[in-house]
């Protein structure tokens, strides 16, 4: 089974293994793409709603990986939801593969090249270069805002 992110349906992504996706995917996409959905869910596409344990499963895998301030609800449902179907995700996305390699769940790229390591992002802060290992909205020391940094 493949889960399906919304590029999927952006960039007209066709499989003939069965087909999975959620609600708020659908509340994301506009003109042809939701079309796509409301075709694919007509023709026999899973929609699946994630239970809020496995959620929160995968929001504390993305505070962990640094991930957790880029991705967005439906993201990390989608994540939730191929973690449960133990199916395959279809995302473009590098936030959610990242997770994704986290949590052991498969992952497909469409127009994208996928994620080449997992990482662990730390983050820095502009002002007096400090770095965190998880994400504040400013700096403890001086007040200034962090960043994202690559870990290697």
């Amino acid at each position: 089974m493949q889960v399906l992110d919304s590029s999927a349906f952006i960039h007209e992504y066709h499989t003939d293994d069965q087909t999975a996706s959620i609600p708020l995917v659908s509340e994301e996409l506009e003109d042809e793409a939701s079309f796509r959905f409301d075709a694919m869910e007509g023709a026999g596409m899973h929609i699946h709603i994630p239970a809020s344990g496995t959620v929160e499963k995968i929001r504390r895998a993305a505070e962990e990986t640094g991930d957790r301030e880029t991705l967005s609800d439906t993201d990390i449902r989608l994540l939730a939801a191929a973690f449960e179907l133990d199916a395959t995700l279809v995302t473009d996305d590098y936030a959610m593969q990242n997770v994704a390699e986290r949590v052991s769940v498969q992952v497909k790229v469409i127009a994208q090249d996928g994620i080449e390591e997992q990482r662990n992002w730390r983050f820095q802060c502009q002002g007096c270069g400090r770095e965190f290992d998880e994400h504040k909205e400013r700096c403890p020391i001086c007040g200034m805002e962090l960043a994202r940094k690559n870990p290697a």
